[in-house]
C-alpha cells in the first residue's frame, strides 16, 4: 500500500482552515455581525461602503432640511403678515378716498398707514438665526431702509439678487429664498414700498387728491397680489422640502434594513455551521493524533 506523504500535511491544513472558520463563526455569533473585514466578504464589504455613503448623504440632507425648513416657515409667516397689513391699508385708504372724512381724520389715516409701513419694513427685515432672510446673499445687513428726506419718502434695498438652493440626494434642488427687492419692490406698480410711501404722502396734508389717492390705493392692491404670488414660491419650497424629507426618511429606513440584511449574522445558520465545524475539528484532531502516534502509524496498518 502506497501512502501519500502529503496526507498529514493536508490534514493539518484542513484543521487550520477549520479552526479559522470556528473563530469567524464564534465572532459572528457573539457580535451578530457577519462581515467584520474586507477579506471576510469582499463583495458585501463593497456594497456596505455604497450603502454607508448613501446613508451619510441622507443624514446630511436631513440635518440641513431641518434648518432651512425653519427659515422657509419664518419667511412664509412674514409674508402672510405683510398680506394682512396691506389688506388693512386698502381698507383705510378706501375710507379716506370716499370724500366723507374731515382733514383731521385723513391725517390720522396717513399716520396709521405710516405705522403699517414701519411694520412691513420690519417684516421685510425679518431675520432667522441672525441672518436676514429677504436680503439675498447679503444676510448680515438689514436689506430695507426708508429715507424721509423727500415726499413721498423713498425705501431702498441694500441686498442682492442671490438665490440659495438646497441640493437633494436625488440631484434636484429646492429654492430657499426670494430676494427682497423681487418681493417688495418688483417693477412699476408692483412695488409695495412705493405704493405705501405715496399713500402716506397723499393723506399727510389732510386734503385728498382723490384721483391720485385712488391710483395709489390700486397700486397697493396690485402690490398685495404680487406679494401673494411671490409667497407661492416659498410655499412650494416648503411643500417640496417636506416631500423630499419624507422620501429620504423612507429611504433611510430601507437602507438600514438592507445594511442589516447584508451585514448581520444569521444566528440559526451560524449555529449550525459552528456545530459542524466543531465536529470537523474534533474528527481532524483525532485523525492527526492517530497518525502522529508511532504505534498507530500508517506503516503499522499496512
Amino acid at each position: 500500500m502506497r501512502v501519500d506523504p502529503t496526507y498529514l500535511s493536508s490534514l493539518t491544513t484542513s484543521l487550520d482552515q477549520t479552526q479559522s472558520s470556528l473563530q469567524q463563526l464564534t465572532s459572528e455569533l457573539s457580535s451578530g455581525v457577519r462581515v467584520t473585514s474586507l477579506s471576510t466578504d469582499p463583495v458585501a464589504s463593497g456594497q456596505n461602503v455604497l450603502l454607508l455613503n448613501q446613508m451619510q448623504q441622507d443624514d446630511s440632507f436631513t440635518q440641513s432640511s431641518s434648518l432651512v425648513k425653519g427659515q422657509l416657515q419664518v419667511a412664509d409667516s412674514a409674508l402672510g403678515s405683510v398680506v394682512s397689513q396691506l389688506t388693512q391699508v386698502i381698507t383705510l385708504a378706501t375710507s379716506a378716498n370716499n370724500g366723507t372724512m374731515n382733514s383731521s381724520n385723513v391725517k390720522s389715516i396717513s399716520s396709521q398707514i405710516a405705522g403699517i409701513l414701519g411694520e412691513i419694513t420690519t417684516l421685510a427685515n425679518t431675520s432667522y438665526q441672525g441672518q436676514y432672510i429677504f436680503a439675498g446673499g447679503q444676510t448680515s445687513t438689514a436689506p430695507f431702509s426708508t429715507s424721509t428726506a423727500t415726499s413721498p419718502a423713498v425705501t431702498t434695498y441694500s441686498g442682492d439678487e442671490n438665490i440659495n438652493y438646497l441640493q437633494m440626494p436625488n440631484g434636484g434642488k429646492i429654492q430657499l429664498n426670494v430676494p427682497g427687492d423681487q418681493i417688495f419692490q418688483g417693477s412699476g406698480s408692483n412695488s409695495v414700498f412705493a405704493a405705501l410711501n405715496s399713500l402716506v404722502a397723499d393723506y399727510a396734508s389732510g386734503a385728498v387728491n382723490t384721483t391720485q389717492a385712488v391710483a395709489d390705493t390700486n397700486a397697493v392692491s396690485t402690490a398685495l397680489n404680487y406679494v401673494s404670488q411671490q409667497r407661492v414660491t416659498i410655499d412650494n419650497s416648503i411643500t417640496h422640502l417636506t416631500s423630499a424629507t419624507d422620501a429620504v426618511a423612507s429611504e433611510q429606513t430601507q437602507l438600514t434594513a438592507a445594511q442589516t440584511t447584508l451585514m448581520q449574522a444569521d444566528y440559526a445558520s451560524v449555529s449550525t455551521q459552528l456545530t459542524l465545524a466543531e465536529t470537523q475539528q474534533t474528527a481532524l484532531e483525532s485523525v492527526i493524533a492517530q497518525l502522529g502516534s508511532t504505534s498507530n502509524s500508517l506503516f503499522s496498518k499496512i
